[in-house]
């Protein structure tokens, strides 16, 4: 049994911090060098996807815990 959900906007935010993190642990160590401006549109896009993620994980359990009806009309139909 799952003790919370899982939340996958938050994971993809977390992956992206830490390639950011690995990239500048890397250009440190002297293993590779990295532009200083590489890794601002790396974090601003990666949280951005992470915000397109969570808005649609919410929704998609809402939709669920209501009972999966869409807009369309293709949900389910009640018994009658």
């Amino acid at each position: 049994m799952l003790r919370h959900e899982l939340q996958p906007g938050k994971l993809v935010a977390g992956l992206v911090l830490v390639t950011a993190g690995v990239l500048y642990a890397g250009d440190a160590d002297g293993a590779w060098r990295t532009p200083w401006f590489v890794v601002f549109p790396l974090v601003a896009g990666g949280l951005c996807l992470a915000g397109a993620v969570a808005l649609l994980t919410g929704r998609a359990r809402r939709r669920r815990r209501a009972g999966g009806t869409a807009a369309d009309g293709s949900g389910p139909h009640p018994a009658g």
